[in-house]
């Protein structure tokens, strides 16, 4: 592949079929949720516009993200500051889940529900929030153990026929429910945790190749560990921040970790890049249709990540890493809020 070929190939990619994205997206969350005391509005709102201004076209959101007091903040936000450039980016959000308020914890427990009347009403306060009357891909959050695949899928069937949402995809899939759910609806993308330190979802490739399903990765740097800029005495907001509770941040995973961020410090010099871009690369040139989401509030963050899709890795590059990830010992990472069956 010529150098145009390829640079264009690393500035956008197709989602399925025919949903083309920035190679790199913006994972909007951390706006206001789960990353520390919710950013003011028009700081968000301003630094989202940022993004757009300087190349990314693919943002994530849900209708779960916001704060107790308010809990859909985040696709207000997206809604608002998206608004004037509709036409020209791709809007994902989310669908099928609450979070139990009752269980103490920071990351509450995650209670599914995609029963057909849940989905629809969901479906049009997104629309609401978002300011649009499309979305361009809607993702079932996480899966409902009392509602079958087939029945989801033909609810997502109905949405594309009416032109509420475009494509539509399923978040933590596994490979079973996968394949019941695009037998009825074709499925454009998975959204799944995967980043170095989180590569379980890797058994699905096989299956993303034979369907033509594309890959959304949520927390590519593994909550911002793989940055290489916390230490044992990095401190999180206890309230907010769920990363105060994440085992990779943990006084006693710095020494785990050690031998892993050393890995990438040296690729970063040998590259003239950043830790980040090397965690971000590799993911991108491992598959063509793997479109990490990384979230941050600074805009220099989103530049070093966009540009993450120009730092070149060979196959054997990519090939040496995973030998060496496969070898490394390295701390647990985090999994997730528990969903409650």
């Amino acid at each position: 592949m010529n150098w145009e070929r390829r640079h264009d190939a690393m500035k956008h990619r197709l989602l399925g079929k025919d949903l083309k994205v920035s190679a790199i997206g913006l994972g909007c969350m951390g706006f206001s949720h789960a990353y520390g005391a919710p950013m003011p509005q028009k700081e968000a709102i301003k630094a989202i516009r940022e993004a757009y201004e300087m190349g990314y076209t693919f943002f994530d959101t849900a209708e779960i993200y916001g704060t107790e007091q308010n809990p859909n903040e985040n696709e207000l936000l997206v809604g608002e500051a998206l608004k004037p450039y509709r036409n020209h980016v791709k809007i994902a959000t989310k669908f099928g889940i609450g979070f139990d308020k009752t269980d103490g914890r920071i990351n509450h427990s995650l209670l599914p529900n995609a029963q057909p009347d849940v989905i629809r009403k969901s479906v049009e306060d997104s629309l609401k929030r978002l300011k649009t009357d499309y979305i361009d891909l809607y993702f079932q959050h996480r899966i409902d153990p009392n509602t079958s695949s087939e029945t989801v899928a033909q609810v997502m069937k109905e949405l594309i026929k009416e032109g509420k949402i475009l494509h539509w995809g399923i978040s933590e899939a596994n490979e079973t429910y996968l394949r019941q759910a695009d037998a009825v609806c074709k499925v454009t993308a998975i959204e799944n945790r995967y980043s170095m330190m989180a590569r379980s979802c890797e058994t699905l490739f096989p299956v993303l190749e034979e369907l033509n399903i594309g890959f959304v990765a949520f927390s590519p740097i593994a909550n911002g560990f793989l940055s290489g800029k916390y230490h044992k005495d990095s401190v999180f907001d206890k309230k907010y921040d769920y990363r105060s509770i994440m085992p990779q941040f943990a006084t006693e995973a710095q020494e785990k970790n050690k031998e892993l961020l050393m890995l990438l410090h040296d690729m970063a010099e040998e590259k003239h890049a950043t830790e980040v871009q090397i965690s971000l690369a590799w993911m991108i040139y491992k598959k063509p249709y793997i479109v990490p989401i990384p979230g941050t509030r600074k805009t220099e963050r989103m530049k070093e990540n966009l540009s993450s899709a120009e730092v070149f890795l060979s196959k054997k590059e990519v090939r040496a890493l995973d030998e060496a990830l496969e070898k490394i010992s390295m701390s647990e990472v985090f999994e997730g809020s528990n969903v409650k069956r």
